[in-house]
């Protein structure tokens, strides 16, 4: 019983260790870095496929160009 205890307690305490090992240590960028070209070529098809109206896709285009200029 006692050594079931002392290897409990080394599983409890390697496991954190063990854990830190699995993750990258680079960073990730989140930010969304298409060109304007691709923007603007995604936000075309989508209004070709009738996933956003003409409205939306005006607005839309104007914000990706004045964004970027």
């Amino acid at each position: 019983m006692n050594r079931h205890l002392i290897l409990s307690a080394i599983i409890l305490l390697a496991s954190p260790i063990a854990l830190t090992s699995c993750f990258s240590s680079s960073k990730v960028n989140s930010k969304n870095e298409a060109s304007v070209g691709k923007q603007l070529t995604d936000l075309d098809a989508a209004y070709r496929q009738g996933i956003i109206t003409e409205k939306e896709y005006l607005k839309l285009r104007k914000a990706i160009i004045s964004k970027n200029d």
